[in-house]
Parts: structure tokens; sequence; C-alpha cells
């Protein structure tokens, strides 16, 4: 017979694999976040910006 230490620790890997397995599905469907190409006061001319290669 399992102890009941053993087989709760059991069950909370179970539950956390399964919430974890939700949460990285729910995000696979929520895909990629918009970002900014040109962020508000950006100036492509100013001392510090990268340069175009």
């Amino acid at each position: 017979m399992v102890s009941s230490t053993q087989q709760f620790s059991r069950i909370r890997k179970r539950k956390a694999t399964t919430n974890g397995k939700r949460n990285k599905r729910e995000r696979r469907a929520f895909g990629t976040p918009a970002f900014a190409v040109h962020p508000e006061g950006y100036n492509a001319k100013a001392a510090d910006a990268k340069k175009a290669e």
C-alpha cells in the first residue's frame, strides 16, 4: 500500500502537469503578441539609432 504522502505528492505532480498543459495550449492558441516595429518617439536619424545594413 502506498503511503499518504507519496500518494498526495503524485496527485499534486499530476495536477501541476495538467495545469501546465492547459496553460501552454492557451498560449499557443493566443499566438505571438504584437510588438511595435517603430515605437513612438523613435527617430531613425538620431545619433544612437540602429544603423541600416
